[in-house]
């Protein structure tokens, strides 16, 4: 890729983690809103369900829209929806409102993701690597929040939570200039998007799918429960809470890039696949291993859920290429978020029983992802054809 090419997907990056940032920011304003607000972990997930939901259903409704158009001017849109609904989810009492509120944010976050991996996928030129970055850029804005939510609410309560939208201000900028880097290598506004070459696969699609939305009730559960569950196992307060949190995120950080790497050598449905076996081990290790020693787990957790990140949603593109607008929504949208629609379960199980028996289940899943993902063969792919109104890209700007 050339400096021209890298610019559009650094700013992507960027703007991704500015967006990002919110759906990290749920999870860790639980605690508080557990310890603030005395809910329930049933009512405090029902939080977690709200921002997921409406999320959930949009998303691949934006989704089908980019494989018709480009629609650059989402990114920034749904940057300020997503960071305006998280920050006034802490200002009221209410419990409606504060559903309401990340619900909005939700919608922002659903808007901005099918558009954002359509013009990631053409910067990139077709590199996993390159993907990889612009995912990671989701990855650090996760890892961000648990810090972000500490120092701002830790500190000043949930009334301070306004001050959570400085970090959509940002990203809105970031998108706008991302958007106008990408003007050579991504169609106007308006204009109609690239179609590729093809056969979609649908049942490669649907079964991908299914392994994603295993990950999904992991990574969901995790990232509602695993600062209570710590802070009942080590001890620490809000503190070591809020750190285990972090390594859960950070560690996507590093296994997102790795990802990307690893597919490029190895092939991108066995780097999948060993992937889903050592979540397997390491939930495993969170749920039952004792001690400090969950910190490590929590890493290792981290790693096998995100290294096939930028995988999933590259081989979903590729297995459905005349859609890939709807197939970033799917593996973005509703295969990651619906593991929300999950939250309320093991929230209404942890009340009844407690945390570590409403965790167990956790450990299975990552298994009957890797089982779904048995057979499938890596996607024959074809170049797109241009864009009504984009310049063909030439040899030099995909190298």
């Amino acid at each position: 890729m050339t400096p021209n090419r890298n610019r559009p997907i650094v700013l992507l990056s960027f703007g991704h983690a500015c967006v990002d940032v919110y759906q990290g920011t749920v999870a860790a304003l639980v605690p508080y809103f557990v310890a603030e607000r005395a809910y329930t972990y049933a009512a405090a997930s029902g939080v977690v369900l709200a921002a997921s939901l409406l999320s959930s259903l949009v998303q691949p409704l934006f989704g089908a829209l980019t494989d018709r158009w480009a629609l650059p001017w989402l990114l920034p849109l749904s940057t300020l929806t997503a960071g305006a609904g998280v920050a006034l989810g802490g200002v009221t009492d209410s419990y409606a409102f504060t559903l309401a509120a990340v619900a909005a944010g939700g919608v922002g976050v659903a808007a901005y993701h099918p558009e954002a991996a359509r013009a990631a996928r053409a910067a990139a030129g077709g590199s996993h690597t390159a993907m990889g970055w612009f995912s990671l850029g989701g990855n650090v804005g996760f890892a961000l929040a648990p810090p972000l939510v500490w120092a701002v609410v830790g500190a000043g309560g949930l009334g301070a939570s306004p001050l959570l939208v400085v970090p959509a201000v940002v990203g809105a900028l970031l998108c706008g200039a991302a958007v106008r880097s990408a003007a050579g290598a991504v169609p106007p506004a308006g204009g109609r998007t690239a179609v590729a070459q093809g056969t979609d696969d649908w049942p490669s699609f649907l079964r991908l799918t299914g392994a994603v939305v295993c990950r999904s009730v992991v990574f969901v559960g995790l990232s509602t429960f695993v600062s209570l569950y710590v802070r009942e196992r080590v001890g620490g307060g809000s503190a070591a809470g809020t750190v285990a949190l972090f390594v859960l995120y950070l560690g996507g950080a590093v296994g997102t890039v790795a990802g990307g790497r690893l597919a490029d050598r190895h092939g991108r449905l066995k780097v999948v696949r060993l992937s889903y076996v050592l979540s397997v081990l390491a939930v495993a290790g969170v749920v039952l291993v004792p001690g400090p020693a969950v910190y490590l787990f929590v890493a290792l957790t981290s790693a096998g859920l995100y290294v096939p990140f930028s995988l999933h949603i590259t081989l979903g593109q590729d297995y459905l290429p005349r859609r890939v607008g709807t197939a970033s929504g799917v593996t973005l949208g509703l295969a990651v978020s619906v593991g929300g629609l999950a939250a309320p379960v093991l929230g209404a199980l942890a009340d009844a029983t407690s945390l570590r028996a409403a965790l167990l289940p956790l450990v299975a899943l990552p298994a009957v992802g890797r089982l779904l993902l048995c057979g499938l063969r890596e996607p024959v792919t074809s170049p797109p054809s241009p864009a009504v109104g984009a310049p063909a890209a030439s040899d030099a700007d995909v190298r």
